[in-house]
């Protein structure tokens, strides 16, 4: 598992790691009942403290990312891929929504607001 961290983010860390591992499992590289790194072994490898995994890992549970069996570990859950792209694709409408609320506030035309995102994309 590829998990990259910045200290400098505003992002706190267990949402960074939660985010990441959230991405990994919906691109796939992360498939159905696999394992993943235990609690401490992950945060030893992030040099980050037992807590900021364990809330990262609490999170992806409540959302239905991973599961967790008790002396043996957590796993990407079996559940598809499909529903949870849905549930993901869903969260960003909504937060889009939000975002474009604000633009026609501030008096952004549709055209601005495109291109705007246009340039947002090709710079990510």
């Amino acid at each position: 598992m590829n998990i990259i961290i910045s200290n400098s983010s505003a992002v706190p860390l267990y949402e960074q790691i939660q985010n990441q591992i959230k991405s990994q499992i919906l691109s796939g590289d992360l498939r159905s009942e696999e394992l993943l790194p235990s609690i401490r072994s992950l945060a030893k490898e992030l040099k980050v403290s037992i807590i900021t995994t364990k809330r990262a890992y609490e999170e992806l549970e409540k959302e239905g990312y991973i599961q967790t069996v008790a002396g043996k570990g957590s796993y990407v859950c079996s559940q598809s891929t499909e529903r949870l792209k849905e549930a993901a694709l869903f969260e960003m409408e909504s937060k889009l929504e939000e975002i474009i609320l604000g633009a026609k506030k501030m008096g952004i035309n549709e055209e601005d607001f495109i291109e705007i995102i246009k340039s947002i994309y090709e710079e990510v």
